[in-house]
């Protein structure tokens, strides 16, 4: 005769114990967000396939057109030359701004620089989810190569502004240096803002439709085509409402250039405290951008 024991049946592992046995055989959770400096020394060893992807899709951007690299600089011209009809000549606001057209071309090409590095960073990881979902790879890699990409473009597109801006009796001057450091402030401020997209759109994919409409509105504020020191003195806005204007970033930027470019643009129209405003802007953007989408890291290109 056989005895059958009845054994009691044993508890399911708890995830508890499924977590000790993983650390003990050295498994870890499959795309988990490391720590912020362990992302920023991932991030910098990636600093070529940034560069590399970067120059790429710069290259690319125009590849089917005729034209081809030569609309980076057609476009802000064209934008430009819309707007001196409109506001200059029909609207004529560059009554009392002395050297309109180069107070004009600076200002859209200084704004075109902010204005398509954020609209990059929307589509930084919508536009590239089957690189996200195949490869293991920090996500900021994305945002930050599309607005090296916005700083190539402009860096191409200077050359050809300077040669307008001297054609207008702007020539080079020691002042013009002044542009680089507003321009590397300007640069870390797109970076962070394209980051803050990036996040934003990988969540709600809407941001995108929305964000040429909020683009346009921030332009007329940021004074491309007007002068908002001459807005200030006609008395047609509270005091208040004109401080605001001027200290928004991208009127600080643009500003900042002009001083650096066009002569007859001066220190008396830049507002108080703008290059430690710039600079406040910059950081501020930059290293709030990159903390905000680090926290998102595990969550890109899932669901």
């Amino acid at each position: 005769m056989t005895l059958l024991l009845d054994t009691p049946p044993q508890a399911p592992p708890t995830p508890g114990d499924l977590r000790a046995l993983a650390l003990r055989h050295g498994l870890t959770v499959s795309g988990a967000r490391p720590g912020l400096p362990a992302y920023v020394r991932q991030l910098w060893s990636r600093r070529h396939f940034i560069a590399a992807f970067a120059t790429a899709r710069l290259t690319a951007q125009y590849s089917q057109a005729r034209l081809g690299q030569l609309w980076q600089l057609m476009t802000p011209l064209l934008n430009a030359a819309v707007y001196y009809v409109v506001f200059g000549v029909i609207m004529d606001v560059r009554h009392g701004v002395p050297d309109y057209v180069p107070f004009l071309l600076t200002g859209v090409f200084v704004w075109t620089f902010t204005a398509q590095s954020v609209l990059a960073g929307t589509r930084a990881i919508s536009g590239n989810l089957g690189l996200v979902r195949a490869l293991h790879f920090p996500r900021a890699s994305l945002p930050v190569a599309l607005a090296l990409q916005q700083l190539q473009q402009l860096a191409f597109s200077l050359g050809a502004l300077a040669v307008i801006l001297c054609c207008f009796g702007e020539f080079p001057d020691p002042t013009w240096l002044l542009a680089v450091p507003a321009l590397a402030l300007q640069a870390l401020f797109n970076t962070g803002l394209a980051l803050v997209m990036a996040r934003l759109a990988a969540r709600t994919p809407d941001v995108s439709q929305l964000m040429p409409f909020v683009l346009r509105t921030w332009m007329y504020a940021s004074g491309v085509m007007w002068s908002l020191h001459h807005l200030a003195g006609a008395g047609r806005l509270p005091d208040a409402a004109v401080t605001a204007l001027q200290a928004n970033p991208a009127a600080l930027y643009i500003d900042l250039v002009r001083y650096a470019l066009v002569d007859s643009f001066t220190a008396a129209q830049l507002p108080p405290y703008a290059w430690a405003l710039a600079a406040g802007w910059a950081v501020l953007a930059f290293v709030g951008g990159f903390v905000w989408f680090w926290q998102g890291e595990e969550t890109y290109g899932r669901g």
